[in-house]
Order: structure tokens, then sequence, then C-alpha cells
């Protein structure tokens, strides 16, 4: 890409130091794959591009995840041999299955077989004409070859499958765009054979080098005490009659110029791959959707149910502009954002039956299970300018875990380039959680991906963990209105108690952290012990643990922090979100026990907080890999998260409590072998776990 937009004069334009003459072209070669200079593959500060090239696995998912809602974009997609060997390429095929002609563009792919990668043969390289043909038309395509080895007679073939293939493109939109019947249609592709290292050096040191592995990225080392191998590089780049491409001055001659197109059709300017498409995402009141609270804890109610109330509003709103999709594998339903079903359907290409529900060629909810192509569809719908949502289960978002690293990478590159405008940010919700895998198991417990968030740069990343409803709704509503971030949101579908009304829940999330006052009795002073807890069951736990120190140790000053956006513990110098150290010593003090109970793994909390003044007072209660199919509660008390282990904890580590409260301790250490009994005989918690309210009227 660097080559061709250079040659179509986008490049220069963008970066005019590149100027279109020797001395740029000199300053071109330089800069390639050279310290100070560009990557040796497509990347963000590459014109045109919007995938990051240098991990295999995403181009044809992106390519596709562009072409929705574009209904006049024809993508053409180049996947190289190497790359159809990887997991995410190989189900990325099945992405034709959601492409709608009526109102999508299209994607062309084109499976590029130079027969090998770094250092042996290609599967599919391999493999005869017949068994591809069957392969791809099993997979949904009409199967163009272009094959050979003569760049005159091959550049000749290609344009002529190039006009072929996209005229088979434009015939299928018209038919579905005029009224014609539907059908899934028959998208075309093209299989392109040609050598590996395809003009280069027939040979290297007498071994096979084009038409083999040895071609591959860096056929000629060495060149500075190996003057055969300059020599050869002289040749080779001499057999391109550089002399009849460009003037005398070093630019490229005009009839060779006229070949390019102009203007915004230009591959380096194509409006498509800037973030100067990016769509206006109308947003309803989320205070409209509010749980009413009239004393804390006293409402249950499913806090990802009423934001699929809210998300549904935004389906709704920007039904026309097409500019919105929620992504997730099979789990929209699960995930309880069904309510989105009311709007519109799941995408389906598919034939139906008369049982189906949901399911329709116009559908907005993109469900797959897999979440490679969920986030690869998600990451080119939102590179070319439009807005998402990816509902997953937490445990199994870590698949994607590199496919979020890339496009961190991307993000932390593209933000300092002028010429890149803003795009939508990519918004996780991750539910179906740790604390609540009922039936499901160990394998499907595991809060880990947050940690693998909190190691991007500050700029890029948020981390919000609402305690219910309302605050779900403020941070929903907030992440879709930011761009150029990646957010996360951890969240339960469950039942459970809801805390704030509304007006708080606003002034608690905008603060990101914060002092629940109906939940402290420290207001005449300050407090002997911080209870402070992030995410939806450590709350619950949390609280019921406070009300159990309060009963049971009237006199003990208890303070509640509870916090929602994770990346307000850090020192600012570290995060724009963190709090400075004179308001975080005010929330948590600069001496006394800070009793944590955290979502995730307890490090984590440790790493934010290893500045603050008062870390070494920091007690983190969190998931330490115990589990297994299990009632809600004991899975809490298996890591220690409960509420008879953090009231424990509090009278272990406030100083001097033990000896008046060791009676207490040992009841609550009762109450463990309670729980154990009672839950391996019932299989079910024990009715004053399950029935617990919050006891106190807000102050």
């Amino acid at each position: 890409m660097v080559a061709n937009t250079y040659l179509e004069g986008s490049y220069s334009e963008i970066y005019p130091e590149i100027s279109e003459n020797e001395a740029g072209i000199r300053r071109l070669f330089r800069q390639f794959s050279f310290p100070g200079g560009i990557p040796s593959h497509a990347s963000a500060d590459t014109p045109g591009s919007i995938h990051e090239g240098g991990e295999l696995g995403y181009a044809l998912v992106h390519a596709y995840g562009a072409a929705f809602d574009n209904p006049d974009l024809i993508v053409a997609c180049v996947v190289g041999d190497g790359e159809a060997e990887t997991g995410p390429l190989a189900a990325s095929w099945h992405s034709n299955k959601f492409i709608n002609p009526a109102h999508d563009g299209a994607v062309l792919p084109i499976l590029h077989l130079n027969g090998y990668k770094i250092a042996g043969p290609t599967i599919l390289g391999r493999l005869e004409d017949g068994e591809l043909r069957q392969l791809f038309e099993g997979l949904g395509h009409e199967v163009f070859f272009v094959e050979g080895s003569d760049p005159t007679l091959m550049h000749e073939a290609m344009a002529k499958i190039l006009d072929e293939t996209f005229a088979r493109i434009r015939a299928i939109q018209e038919k579905a765009r005029n009224g014609g019947p539907f059908e899934r249609p028959r998208w075309p592709m093209i299989i392109l054979r040609s050598p590996k290292g395809w003009t280069g050096p027939k040979e290297v040191d007498g071994l096979k080098t084009e038409g083999f592995w040895r071609s591959h990225q860096v056929p000629l080392s060495g060149l500075a005490d190996k003057p055969g191998h300059l020599a050869l590089l002289e040749t080779w780049m001499k057999s391109y009659k550089p002399e009849e491409l460009f003037d005398a001055k070093g630019r490229l001659i005009p009839e060779l110029r006229a070949l390019a197109p102009t203007g915004l059709r230009r591959m380096g300017a194509n409006p498509n791959t800037n973030g100067s498409l990016r769509r206006y995402l109308h947003r309803p009141d989320f205070r409209d959707f509010a749980v009413s609270v009239t004393s804390p804890g006293a409402t249950q109610s499913e806090a990802t149910r009423v934001l699929g109330t809210y998300l549904r509003e935004v389906m709704r709103l920007n039904a026309d502009t097409r500019n919105f999709r929620i992504v997730g594998p099979d789990e929209t339903a699960s995930n309880r954002l069904d309510a989105v079903f009311d709007v519109t359907d799941r995408t389906w290409m598919e034939p139906t039956i008369p049982e189906d529900v949901h399911l329709s060629p116009d559908g907005r909810v993109m469900e797959i299970l897999s979440e490679h192509l969920c986030q690869g569809w998600l990451e080119g719908y939102l590179l070319t300018g439009r807005h998402g949502f990816f509902s997953c289960y937490e445990a199994f978002i870590h698949i994607v875990d590199s496919m979020f690293n890339q496009h961190a990478k991307w993000l932390k590159v593209s933000r300092s380039l002028a010429w890149r405008q803003p795009i939508a940010s990519l918004n996780y919700l991750l539910t179906s959680h740790v604390w609540r895998q009922d039936h499901n198991g160990f394998s499907h417990q595991d809060p880990g991906f947050v940690d693998l968030v909190a190691n991007k740069k500050a700029e890029i990343v948020r981390i919000y963990l609402p305690p219910d409803a309302n605050t779900l709704l403020w941070v929903g509503d907030h992440c879709l209105n930011t761009y150029d971030r990646i957010n996360v949101i951890v969240a339960g579908k469950q039942p459970a108690p809801q805390w704030l009304d509304m007006e708080s829940a606003v002034k608690h999330c905008r603060a990101g952290i914060g002092l629940w006052d109906f939940a402290c009795n420290d207001q005449d002073g300050e407090p002997d012990l911080v209870m402070a807890c992030a995410g939806d069951v450590p709350t619950l736990e949390t609280l019921a643990a406070v009300d159990l120190l309060r009963q049971h140790c009237p006199d003990l000053k208890i303070r509640v922090v509870n916090v929602v956006d994770l990346m307000a513990l850090q020192d600012p110098t570290q995060h724009p979100h963190g709090l400075s150290s004179y308001e975080f010593d005010g929330l948590f003090t600069r001496n006394k026990p800070v009793i944590f109970a955290y979502h995730g793994y307890p490090y984590l909390i440790h790493r934010l907080t290893y500045k603050r003044t008062n870390h070494d007072n920091f007690h983190v209660h969190g998931f330490m890999e115990e589990g297994t199919t299990t009632t809600p509660f004991d899975m809490t008390v298996m890591n220690e998260l409960d509420r008879f282990h953090l009231a424990i904890a509090a009278i272990d580590h406030v100083p001097g409590l033990l000896p008046h409260a060791a009676h207490v301790k040992q009841a609550l250490q009762h109450k463990l072998i309670e729980h154990e009994e009672y839950v391996r005989h019932h299989g079910d918690d024990m009715p004053e776990i399950k029935n617990w309210v919050w006891p106190y009227k807000a102050a």
C-alpha cells in the first residue's frame, strides 16, 4: 500500500516530506522498516488502510465489517495463503452469508496462492484447482481463477476477471435493489496463483528462490559484507527499468500517472478509510429507562435487561441512517438484551422455517458463534465511520485478546495522526460473569480480560464496573458517546438489588468513585475501617458484611466506597481519570485498613494503587481461581469474597478489634460451616443469604 499510495500521489499529500521526486523517493525507501520510519506492513500511518497487517487472520472479516451498511462500497480483499491457514480467516469465509445486497456493499475476496509461507508450503497452495473450486463453492462463492507466471499475460487476465467479477457484483445488487426475488447470492471470488517472489532473483547462493519459500520477505541479506548479494540486488532492481518509469527528476511519468484514479477515488484518499465518514449516533435520554429506587437495595432488577431497553431505542433512532449494529456470539437474548428484538432481528440470509424467531435479512443484530468474527466485523464497521456494541460472556472474550491488542495499538497510533479523524469507540459488555455461572462451572469463570485491558495506554482504555441498573444505563450511554477508545463494561444479568436512584447514579458515575453515604456510619469523624467494592456481586457482599459488622460491632466506624470507573484508582500521572492524592486519601484515609471486594483478580487493584499512601493497608478479596458448578453464594465463599470472609477480614485488620470481637469472628466462621453443610444438602443458598436486604434507611 505504501508504494501504491506514493505512486498515485496521496502519500505525498499527507506526508509532504516524502515528495514526488528523487529526494522524496529516497526518503520513502530509507524509512521503510527502519528505526524512526514506518513498519514493513500496513499500519495506522499507512494512508488508505483500516487494517493492521502485522498479525494474520483478520483481513477478510475487517473487509466485511467495512461493507455492512455501505451500499456503494466494494472491498477487494487480498488473502495470502499463509493467512488463509489461520482460524479467524477460515471462519471469515462465512461472512458472505451476512451480506444483504439490498443495502450492504460487497466484498471481493482474492485468495492469493503463491504456494509458500515463511519456511514451507501452504495447505491451500498445494490443493488442485478442482478441490479448491469445490471448497469455495461449498462456502457460497462463484470461483474465478487467474493463474500463470508471465507478467504481461497475467495483468491482462486479471483485468479481464476483475471486470467480470465487478459486473457480477453489480448485477446481484441491482437485482436485490430493484425488487427481485429474495435469495442469498453466490458472490464472486478470485483465486490468484502466481509464483512466490515473482520477478525476483531466480536463485541466491545456488539455491532456488523465486517460486519457493526462500523468497519470503528478505531474499537477500548481508549486503554490507556480501558483494555478490549487493550485485544481485542491483541487477534485480534494474530489471524493472526505472529509467522508463520515472522522469529525470524522479517523478512517475505522465502516462503512468494517468492510470491511477483521481481525488477521493485514490487508495490513500478514500474517505471510508480515514474516519471522515463517521456518522452521528442518535441516543435517547438514558434517564427515561431508570429503575425506580425508593430505598437502597429495596428493588430488584436485571441490569442488562434494563440496558436492553435503552439499546432498543438506540437501534430504533438510528434505523434510517443504518449506522448502529450489535454483535455477539449467540448471546443477545441470554444476556438479557432481547428488548432490541422489539425493533429489529438477527441478520440472517439463509432459509428460515416457520418456527424461527427474530431472523431477517434486514436484521441489525449479528450473531455467530465466533468471537473473532464478532470482533472483526465490529472493528471494520467502526473504522469506516459507524457505531456498535459487542456483548459477550465474560470468560470467552479472552478468545479475542490478541484482536483487542491490535485494535488498541491501532488507536494509539491513529490518535497521533492529524489526518485520521476520530472513530467511534469499541464498546464491550461483559456479562454472564464469573460470579453467576451457576450451571456452567469453572470453564465459564474467568474475569481476567480487564487485566489485559489495563495494560494499554491510558488515553485508549476505560474499565467500568457499574453496581446496578441505573449506573449501567449511565455508563452505557456514556460509552456510546465516546470515540477513539476501548470501553469495557462488566455487569451482571441476574436479578440483583438496586442501590442508587438515577440522580444519585449520575453523580456517582461522573465522579467514577465515591462514598455511599447511606451505608456509612462515620459521618461525625474519621472511620476505623474502609469497606471498598467494585462490581455488582462484590458490592452486594460488601454491604451485607457492613450490615454484619454494624450489628455485632456497633461502635465500629465504617466508611463504604464504591468504584465504578476502575481507572480512578490510579494516580493521575498514570491515567486521566485518576484521583489526586488528596482526593484519594480523603476517601481511603492515609492509615486505616481497607477491605476491598473486587470483581476480578485481586492483584490488579494492588497494581493500580501501588503509588498510594495507604496501599500497604489495602486487603483485596477477589477471584482466586477457585470455581466449579455451584450456587452463587458458594462461589463467593470459595474465593473469600463473601460477606462472612469480608467481615472476618475487617475484624482481623482493624487495630485492637480482634480481642473485643473474637466471639463475633467465631460466629462468622460457624456461619461458613453452616453454609457449606446447607448448600451441599439442599443444592441452594441459605434463605438468609438469598433473602437478605439492606436493613437501614437512607439518611
